[in-house]
């Protein structure tokens, strides 16, 4: 059965951006909703609530500059000659402050933060309304979803543009724009706003599916944690999940049948049959039906075919590994329910050279012939594999290996792969640790920031353009310096 989506009502009023363009709506337009009034019902805090969900699901983000960006970056993919010039420039570390996918990822984040400050900044409104109206677990749950949301946002910020301008949206932020500020302290906000998250989310088991819960910000805050190396903090956050397990089937993780599974921690929502139109005309805004995301038919092997996965990945699953099967598609693969086979020039690339594999994660040619435009597929933000080989890493820095190395094989177990010996080193074990999350969480937009936070990636992207102490983080966006009085050139990150 399809899971739960949010229909998000069209509240004009709470879509802002903190980029000073010329299109800014105002609260106080007479035109627009006030929030004076306008947390009076429950379904008024739900639906903007709902709002700052719906700013992950454009292809600004999630829907498709996300995939593109980071999976090209890490080089767990190759592209073929028709592969779009904008996408390239991650491939080849080519991109700078003029790009459009740039700015639109950062209006994409700001517009979600500004619909989550919404909600915080009306907190004693909502908290005030009588109990008969919205009982005080829903008051408490709808606050902190948007502070987890808003806590993700800036995360995404803070980890390709390093610090950033924060804005709260309580009154204290300057109309001309705020200054960037430290690394440092975008990190504190993320960790304070999931550290609440976590004491005042739902549990999974009571929680609408699509919804953050309390596992969620558990996860989230334990992984902030991680890559600040505060192993003890991380660990003891990843240790409060309970209820989730693996998949016996791996590939369950990445069809459209079985999301919300016992292994998923928290993915952003799909659905077209809730509407699509609006999906090439909202790039950031997350306004209108945007249920879709592009990544079918950009990886698909039948359709555009536009990447491929990178000989380097593919080489680095062992025999035997039954994830490469969740992973990728070969000639003699059956499709569409089984009634179709792959066939060699199914293969082929732009130029006539056969490919090896395909992409088949997120793909929707399990049950249908040929990909569209549009996908329903949700996006796996965070799976408990993910959590144990997080907590792995932990336990390796804290100098318990034989733990660390349970945690592995736990993820090797459903991989159908023999168990590591737990005698291993705590260099062995950090080396099984980068193996597994390569092959384990390939695609899913996580190797590029492993590499970074781990320091591998300059020798890992060797050849590729990669500039050390450059290409870590992305470039402030022109339209920002030009927009914002409290950020100029001098404030641009280094190299660009």
């Amino acid at each position: 059965m399809k899971k739960y989506i949010f229909i998000v009502i069209a509240l004009f009023g709470i879509i802002l951006t903190y980029s000073c363009s010329e299109d800014d709506l105002e609260l106080s337009n007479p035109n627009q909703l006030s929030p004076d009034t306008f947390f009076s019902t429950e379904s008024q805090v739900e639906s903007a609530v709902n709002a700052a969900y719906a700013n992950l699901q454009p292809f600004g983000l999630y829907g498709r500059l996300m995939f593109y960006m980071l999976d090209n970056m890490s080089h767990e993919q190759s592209g073929n000659g028709q592969q779009e010039g904008d996408k390239v420039t991650f491939a080849d570390f080519s991109f700078d402050s003029s790009l459009n996918s740039i700015k639109d990822y950062w209006d994409g984040c700001y517009r979600g933060i500004n619909k989550a400050n919404f909600v915080i900044a009306n907190a004693d409104k909502i908290n005030a309304l009588p109990e008969g109206t919205l009982s005080a677990a829903k008051k408490a749950k709808f606050i902190g979803e948007a502070r987890f949301l808003r806590a993700h946002y800036y995360w995404l910020l803070v980890t390709r543009y390093g610090g950033v301008p924060i804005y709260l949206g309580d009154g204290t932020d300057n109309p001309l724009g705020q200054a960037r500020s430290s690394k440092a302290d975008v990190i504190n906000l993320i960790i304070s706003d999931l550290a609440y998250a976590s004491t005042h989310l739902l549990d999974k088991s009571i929680e609408t599916p699509g919804r953050a819960t309390v596992g969620a910000a558990h996860a989230f805050l334990g992984k902030v944690y991680l890559y600040e190396k505060s192993y003890d903090l991380a660990l003891a956050e990843f240790k409060k999940l309970s209820g989730y397990a693996l998949e016996t089937n791996y590939y369950d993780n990445f069809m459209e049948e079985t999301e919300h599974g016992i292994e998923s921690i928290f993915e952003v929502e799909y659905d077209i049959a809730l509407g699509t139109e609006q999906f090439w005309w909202s790039p950031v805004n997350g306004t209108g039906p945007n249920h879709c995301t592009m990544r079918g038919q950009d990886y698909g092997v039948l359709n555009w075919f536009n990447v491929y996965p990178s000989d380097d990945l593919v080489a680095e699953f062992e025999s035997g590994d039954n994830r490469f099967a969740g992973c990728f598609y070969v000639v003699g693969d059956t499709y569409n329910n089984g009634e179709n086979t792959f066939v060699e020039s199914d293969f082929a690339e732009n130029g006539g050279n056969i490919r090896p594999v395909a992409w088949k994660k997120y793909q929707n040619y399990y049950k249908q012939p040929s990909e569209n435009n549009e996908s329903g597929i949700n996006v796996k933000i965070i799976r408990y594999s993910d959590v144990l080989l997080m907590m792995a890493e932990c336990e390796n820095e804290v100098g318990t290996q034989a733990t660390a190395v349970g945690y592995i094989n736990d993820v090797r177990e459903r991989a159908g792969l023999a168990d590591l010996a737990t005698s291993l080193s705590k260099q062995q074990v950090f080396e099984a640790i980068v193996h597994e999350r390569k092959v384990e969480l390939c695609g899913e937009q996580v190797r590029f920031d492993d590499m970074i936070r781990w320091g591998i990636v300059a020798t890992e992207l060797a050849g590729t353009n990669f500039q050390e102490g450059k290409h870590e983080l992305y470039p402030i966006p022109d339209a920002e310096i030009s927009s914002n009085a409290n950020i100029s050139s001098k404030d641009q990150n280094p190299g660009y």
